[in-house]
């Protein structure tokens, strides 16, 4: 079982490896690699069964989730043996090492391994003896993993590139991943091709720093030359959806692609981070408030109807009232629909964990604004697919997305199919939608 970590609820059975997932797209796919690398290893031959947490760093809240789910599974699991692995394990060994009911802690580079499953030690042994962590910027090179499924998804997950090489103010994430390094081509389109020949309709590329693929690999090949490749080498491939981009670092075969590719979904979820130039140079991203501004209406003209999300960052360190507003009123000036406000968290080791910090409750405060600015431009964007005809890929009970990932309700359909469907309202949350008819994925 793969979990997120609202859904944490690992079954008691004997020899069972159980896999929990918390954060990112990235971290879903390694999970599948996990679960088979453990099989491999003979994990699920123990008489209590396993329970791995692949956890996520980006936040303290992420942290201090995955510590509560590891202690509840102890207690739900006490003959089981647990493995911490995933970014907060890397960035942050000693603490879960620490904790008695782990058993095992590994880095991101040794979970993907089926030798570092193979050694367990014994229960009681000391912190040093738990921990198998290396040194994350050693890793030079990353590896095409291959998969047959993504357990419990319709969709499937590809990685395509690990790691960043930028340093923003804010982000812990670089210690937890390492430097940049690109899935080779070759192996990213077999991936690609394996995941569509066992039914998936939708395949969404995923990496730490996407837009950065490629500058490591021969020739320095960039996303978009990936993404039309994919398209050309996998007629099968009936959706391919972007993860988070950086939209400074858009190639101009990527732009292409968006505007004559219609199996490339016209979604684009993009690392904004802050509205307000001086708060970005003090983060060290990339872009300023106008070129992201541009970004989206040059794209809007390359692709109409084309749906825009971000990650903002509410209340950091030094962020006046007025720099503030210029992140709320980026919701509209961009066009945003599908909004992740993060409430800034200090993160030991980064600078800014060093800068001078906000009030708590005014960081809370400006979160919920921002969150109030998204669900208003969501309900807006609701509303204007009223009467439209859009093409849903079925997830679970009759739910789904269209190409634009808005969530709609059919109430029919099986996981895994496309289903041609007339909206006719919606109730707040989704779309409301009348079924033409279905295909098979």
């Amino acid at each position: 079982m793969s979990a997120l970590a609202k859904d944490v609820d690992v079954a008691k059975q004997p020899g069972r490896i159980d896999v929990v997932t918390f954060g990112c797209r990235l971290n879903t796919y390694e999970s599948e690699v996990m679960r088979r690398e453990a099989e491999n290893a003979g994990l699920g031959a123990l008489g209590g069964g396993a329970v791995i947490f692949n956890t996520c760093a980006v936040t303290g809240e992420a942290v201090r989730q995955a510590r509560q789910a590891i202690r509840k599974a102890r207690r739900d699991n006490p003959a089981a043996r647990i493995i911490v692995t995933g970014c907060a394990a890397q960035t942050e060994p000693e603490r879960f090492a620490a904790m008695d009911e782990v058993d095992l802690v590994l880095g991101n580079e040794e979970k993907l391994k089926a030798n570092s499953y193979r050694a367990l030690p014994d229960f009681g042994v000391n912190d040093t003896e738990k921990g198998r962590v290396n040194d994350i910027f050693s890793v030079r090179e990353t590896a095409g993993h291959m998969v047959d499924a993504i357990e419990g998804r319709a969709r499937a997950f590809v990685q395509v590139q690990n790691g960043c090489d930028h340093r923003c103010t804010f982000c812990i994430i670089p210690y937890g991943r390492g430097n940049s390094r690109s899935v080779p081509m070759g192996a990213v389109v077999e991936q690609v091709k394996r995941l569509a020949g066992n039914g998936y309709a939708e395949i969404v590329l995923t990496g730490v720093d996407m837009t950065s693929f490629g500058a490591d690999l021969p020739g320095a090949p960039k996303l978009g030359k990936l993404v039309k490749t994919i398209l050309r080498q996998v007629p099968d491939v009936q959706r391919l959806r972007l993860s988070s981009i950086d939209s400074i670092e858009a190639d101009d075969d990527l732009l292409d692609a968006l505007a004559t590719e219609p199996r490339l979904m016209p979604h684009v979820h993009l690392s904004l981070q802050s509205g307000d130039d001086m708060i970005l140079k003090r983060m060290k991203r990339r872009h300023l408030r106008d070129q992201s501004i541009r970004f989206c209406e040059d794209v809007r003209k390359l692709r109409p109807g084309i749906v825009f999300g971000a990650d903002i960052i509410a209340g950091f360190p030094t962020e006046t009232d007025a720099m503030f507003e210029n992140s709320e009123k980026i919701v509209e000036e961009c066009g945003l629909t599908h909004l992740h406000v993060f409430p800034f968290s200090p993160r030991e080791g980064t600078p800014a964990a060093r800068m001078p910090q906000l009030r708590r409750e005014l960081v809370k405060q400006r979160a919920a604004r921002l969150r109030a600015a998204g669900e208003a431009a969501y309900q807006r964007h609701l509303s204007s697919l009223a009467g439209s005809r859009q093409s849903v890929l079925i997830e679970r009970d009759g739910l789904g997305r269209t190409e634009g990932f808005t969530l709609a309700a059919l109430g029919t359909g099986a996981p895994g199919e496309i289903v041609e469907a007339d909206i006719t309202g919606h109730d707040g949350i989704r779309l409301l939608a009348a079924p033409l008819s279905a295909r098979a994925a």
